[in-house]
């Protein structure tokens, strides 16, 4: 009966264009989906604060208002969820919300307070996971809907529940994440206290000065980072895992092996951590990163010729996905497109977009075999 009815869900939230028009429920069920999971992970995220919220995130949610977007949030659950159940033939997606949104009132809704727990020094970032959907899902799920390139590409498009898991494993180990991808940055910072002067230096420099160099410092440390993963064979089993993703979206971005996030991050983080920028640049390069890795992935129209040649356009990053010959090895700049035309490995021909996406090789489906591919892949090879 489980099985049966998670395939339910699944076939209506793919259900095909025809079934999701205005006036079908689609919507209405899928927005009630969104917003009761939110809620949910809102609800845990309140009741118990030692094991499934982020610290950082306390202060958003110890403000008053917080607990106000956590009723609104399931209040809207439950109305679009009714909607749907009124009018959509297929009762699975307002079904689920309904029972989501319920399950999260039972919870303590809004009003839950936190229960006694005991602080295991370990946490889950549940929060974290329902903020980035919110922030990043509603911000390019409609503008993809209205300004696509691929018009026949779908919302839940082939591979989209492996990539929404990846989504979800890196937001809710966001503590293992960043403990191990601050690690070398935590070393050099002990072992270089001399510098103080000059990392005071940097932070004097004007904010926008800052966040200027800050991009281009990341930018030239990942270029080579990324040159460095198609370049060794077995850097590049686990970089092929993000390749493997045959259609290009806002959620494409986040498919990625675990060990890839961990070193990317570590590499990321030396020029920001280590050489002083103040704490304010640091925390908006890391919130406009998250939105500019969606931005480039999403399937999203506009061939922006002049405006690629000084800045990654989503058009410029999927030429670096394509399947073409010539796009091989092409395109590792994230912000500054210079980097790949001083050393060689620019390429935008005018107008013109890569006919698909993916790698030659076979990576397997599924999140497991995915992790473990870069492992066997090398016994094999």
């Amino acid at each position: 009966m489980k099985r049966t009815f998670l395939s339910s869900l699944v076939r209506d939230l793919e259900a095909p264009i025809a079934a999701r028009g205005f006036g079908t429920g689609w919507f209405s069920g899928f927005f009630a989906l969104v917003f009761a999971v939110a809620g949910l992970c809102f609800v845990v995220a309140l009741r118990w604060p030692e094991y499934f919220a982020m610290p950082q995130l306390a202060t958003v949610r110890g403000a008053a208002s917080f607990r106000l977007v956590v009723h609104v949030t399931l209040v809207a659950g439950y109305a679009l969820a009714l909607l749907s159940l009124l009018l959509r033939p297929r009762k699975a997606l307002g079904a689920t919300a309904l029972a989501i949104a319920l399950a999260a009132t039972l919870l303590g809704g809004a009003g839950v307070q936190p229960r006694e727990a005991h602080d295991w020094g370990i946490f889950f970032g549940v929060d974290f996971f329902a903020l980035n959907m919110i922030a990043t899902g509603l911000m390019f799920a409609p503008i993809e809907r209205l300004l696509p390139h691929r018009p026949d590409q779908r919302l839940f498009r082939t591979e989209w529940r492996e990539d929404l898991f990846y989504y979800l494993v890196s937001s809710m180990m966001v503590q293992l994440i960043t403990f191990l991808a601050l690690a070398p940055s935590s070393w050099i910072m002990a072992s270089t206290g001399s510098f103080g002067s000059f990392r005071a230096a940097v932070a004097s420099q004007p904010w926008l000065l800052q966040f200027v160099e800050a991009m281009f410092l990341t930018d030239l440390t990942q270029y080579w980072f990324h040159r460095a993963f198609h370049r060794w064979p077995f850097l590049w089993g686990f970089h092929a895992v993000h390749h493997s993703a045959k259609a290009m979206d806002w959620l494409a971005g986040s498919r990625m092996h675990f060990v890839e996030i961990v070193l990317l991050r570590g590499v990321t983080s030396l020029p920001l951590l280590t050489l002083g920028f103040a704490p304010s640049v640091m925390q908006a390069y890391v919130a406009m990163v998250y939105i500019y890795a969606s931005l480039v992935h999403a399937n999203l129209r506009g061939n922006f010729d002049t405006l690629g040649r000084f800045l990654v356009t989503p058009r410029f990053h999927h030429w670096h996905h394509g399947i073409e010959e010539v796009a091989i090895d092409k395109n590792f700049a994230i912000h500054f497109p210079l980097l790949d035309r001083l050393f060689g490995t620019y390429y935008l021909p005018r107008g013109a977009w890569p006919s698909g996406y993916g790698v030659a090789e076979e990576v397997p489906r599924g999140y497991r075999a995915q992790l473990a591919y870069p492992f066997r892949r090398r016994k094999t090879s």
